[in-house]
Formats: C-alpha cells, sequence, structure tokens
C-alpha cells in the first residue's frame, strides 16, 4: 500500500543547508508486542543517530497522518521520500535504513519470500495483533 506521505516529512542534515529525508513510523505503543519491537528500533535509530522519527498513533502525533487511530491500529505505517507504506513494504523500507537491519530488507524482498511475509502479516500477524489490541482496548473500557 503506498499513499502520500504525513507532513513533515524532512529533518535537517547536519552537514550544512541540505535536507535529510527522514523516515517515519507510525505504531501503536499500547501494542506489547508493537511497543517491543518498535521500542527496539528507536533505541538503535538514537544511538546511531539515523534520521528515523517513531510516532505513536495514541498521541498528537497521529494528527501528522492522513489516517484514524483505527487504521493505523491495524498495520505499521512508514512514510519515507514521499511515500506512505504499510505492511511488509513499511517494514522493508524500515529495516533498510537501519544498516544492522539491511539484510533483512533484502531477504523479504527475495521473490520467494515476499509473497509468503505480506501473506503471513496481512492475513494472521496483523489480524491477529489488532484483534488483541480491540481486547485490550474492551477490558480496560469496563
Amino acid at each position: 500500500m503506498t499513499e502520500q506521505a504525513p507532513k513533515d516529512q524532512t529533518a535537517a542534515d547536519t552537514t550544512g543547508d541540505q535536507t535529510a529525508k527522514q523516515t517515519t513510523v507510525l505504531f501503536n505503543a499500547d501494542c506489547p508486542v508493537c511497543n517491543f519491537e518498535m521500542s527496539h528500533y528507536a533505541q538503535y535509530a538514537d544511538k546511531n543517530a539515523l534520521p528515523i522519527r517513531f510516532d505513536d498513533l495514541n498521541s498528537c502525533a497521529l494528527q501528522r497522518w492522513d489516517l484514524t487511530a483505527d487504521q493505523a491500529a491495524r498495520r505499521l505505517y512508514v512514510a519515507h521520500e514521499g511515500q506512505l507504506v504499510s505492511g511488509i513494504p513499511a517494514f522493508r523500507v524500515l529495516w533498510a535504513q537501519m544498516p544492522k537491519y539491511r539484510w533483512l530488507a533484502r531477504v523479504t524482498g527475495w521473490p520467494v519470500v515476499l509473497p509468503i511475509s505480506e501473506w503471513l502479516y496481512d492475513r494472521v500477524l496483523a489480524p491477529m495483533i489488532y484483534r488483541w489490541h480491540i481486547r485490550r482496548k474492551a477490558r480496560s473500557a469496563v
């Protein structure tokens, strides 16, 4: 899925006047699985001074994205170079921006691996994590 990226997609380059493209990740910090994984990536990006911003969909940062909270809770979204991608393509963009994980971006792009990983994410993992999120929200509302 590719759409227009949210507003505020550039970060100043430390080398001068030029602007570096920033990768922005939208994730659900209330989801223990999502938060664990994205916190790990955020720490890695921070430690290595990578231009990656992590937005929690439960914060006012969601306003920058042209998505509802429910849409955003259903899958991972990443904005990069003016494009908004979701699902496995979003993970692949994120991994490609982090030297330690570039191999994972390459492997998940292989012709045999890509359709399998997309199917697993779209049909199994994302729906399962979303249903878990809905149940957690319902329990906390009671």
